[in-house]
């Protein structure tokens, strides 16, 4: 029986990126933080590094933006965002 391509196999191997730390030219830190608790950072938003260099930089922001907006750690599980938002019609 064949392997399945995709799925939770895939996403499981995908390299995570944190959009809310940028590097130079285009690179970023890997996702997660060390310490919560004494980090003065603000909560990462992470993303797979594909769907990252795709995005743009206004995409990036608002995405960081809405994360941190939002309570974090609410019944010992970090809260979920979209990484994109749905348009509005007008």
């Amino acid at each position: 029986m064949a392997k399945p391509k995709g799925g939770l196999s895939k996403w499981f191997k995908e390299k995570w990126v944190d959009i809310g730390r940028p590097k130079k030219k285009g690179r970023y830190q890997p996702c997660g933080r060390s310490s919560a608790k004494t980090s003065r950072r603000g909560y990462p938003k992470c993303v797979p590094l594909a769907r990252a260099k795709t995005m743009s930089k206004a995409q990036k922001k608002s995405a960081v933006r809405r994360k941190r907006a939002k309570a974090q750690g609410v019944g010992g599980k970090p809260t979920r965002v979209r990484t994109y938002t749905k348009r509005r019609r007008k």
